[in-house]
């Protein structure tokens, strides 16, 4: 009876291992196309180091469970015990590190918020319109959620192009789809009145946008962390039960 019970914790755990071992890549492909993403909002900020190193935290956690799950495989299924000792360590020390994150993010929200918005005012304020990357990330936002700056339109008048030009611009982006216009092009700026540009800003836009990619991130995240707790359950339990390792049973490659 007790062996089978422990080839079940055995194979569970190899399941669990597996599973965690997705979930990590999935992780690590996200923290990946935010920092590579060429047209989400991402791109705006990415000239804050905070919001990089956000990026390389996620690519590094998943990462790192990938391994885990690897680790957790071999010592599962060949029952060596410094394995699963070594992999009920560092999963309870990625569970911890994975609540701290979390509380700090909530508890810092607001500060973020301001900070974010911060970055993108400075942003509009320093947009010459010569097509970069961050200037078309923007450009490709305005567009696509039909509006206008950040808080609104308003927002533009701190822009040095528009401060020092003779006639009324606006980025082109922020052109109302509903005004006619003739061979504009989608970025830079162009000759343009209050009256022709979306007048509601981005943020709330933005804030759902980042909601949305927030809760896909915690989503998994939960996942993990209940594959975790699983895993630490099941190693502790295997690895009480294997006598001996019997290294013989470890491939050589």
């Amino acid at each position: 009876m007790g062996q089978g019970c422990l080839k079940v914790s055995k194979y569970l755990l190899f399941l669990f291992n597996l599973i965690f071992f997705l979930l990590g890549v999935l992780i690590m492909g996200f923290g990946l196309w935010l920092l590579l993403d060429k047209e989400s909002f991402i791109l705006v900020l990415n000239d804050d180091s905070s919001v990089k190193v956000g990026c390389y935290i996620l690519i590094g956690v998943g990462g790192f469970s990938t391994l885990m799950g690897i680790v957790g495989c071999v010592g599962a299924i060949y029952e060596v015990r410094c394995l699963l000792g070594l992999y009920f360590t560092f999963l309870l020390l990625i569970l911890i590190a994975q609540i701290t994150a979390g509380a700090l993010m909530h508890f810092n929200k607001p500060e973020m918020n301001k900070q974010v918005s911060k970055i993108v005012i400075q942003v509009l304020k320093n947009y010459p319109g010569n097509l970069s990357s961050t200037e078309r990330a923007w450009d490709y936002i305005q567009k696509n959620m039909r509006c206008c700056g950040w808080n609104g339109l308003q927002d533009w008048d701190e822009n040095m192009v528009i401060q020092n030009s003779s006639i009324e611009l606006f980025p082109c982006s922020c052109r109302n789809s509903s005004t006619p216009a003739e061979n504009l092009p989608d970025n830079g700026m162009c000759e343009l009145t209050a009256s022709d540009v979306f007048i509601t800003g981005c943020s709330a836009s933005v804030e759902n946008w980042i909601t949305t990619n927030l809760g896909v991130v915690l989503g998994i995240c939960l996942g993990v962390a209940f594959v975790e707790i699983l895993g630490m359950v099941l190693s502790f339990c295997l690895c009480r039960n294997v006598r001996a390792e019997d290294y013989t049973k470890v491939p050589k490659y």
